[in-house]
């Protein structure tokens, strides 16, 4: 598995469980699922200027998902490995947010916009 096959499968996981019967959910549950099989070759992310709006809006989701309903569970049972991963998505994920938004705020551009993953966690 590459480096960043644990963000991988916290995506796929995520876009697994999520509702998407709604045209717009099923948007950000298909862009998970693409960024999941980006980030499983490489550590960068390049996403089309038509969809950096539902890809932020999907990263978001994955964040408070993560941090609202699995984080507290992987703190109480100990596993700080787990733990490590866990925060470094839900960073990652808002951060990525940040920079879609931004992007997608500023217009103007219709070249697509790839971004790097930061190094993964160090697990023990």
């Amino acid at each position: 598995m590459a480096a960043y096959g644990f963000y991988a499968a916290h995506l796929r996981f995520i876009a697994a469980k999520t509702d998407a019967s709604e045209p717009e959910v099923a948007a950000m549950v298909a862009e998970l699922s693409r960024i999941a099989d980006a980030v499983e070759v490489g550590a960068d992310i390049t996403v089309p200027s038509d969809k950096l709006r539902v890809t932020a809006r999907g990263l978001a989701g994955v964040s408070g998902f993560l941090q609202e309903q699995i984080l507290p569970e992987v703190v109480a049972a100990g596993n700080a490995a787990g733990e490590s991963q866990v925060r470094w998505v839900i960073d990652t994920s808002m951060r990525l947010m940040t920079k879609l938004t931004t992007r997608a705020e500023m217009g103007g551009s219709d070249a697509r916009l790839t971004l790097s993953l930061p190094a993964p966690p160090l697990i023990d």
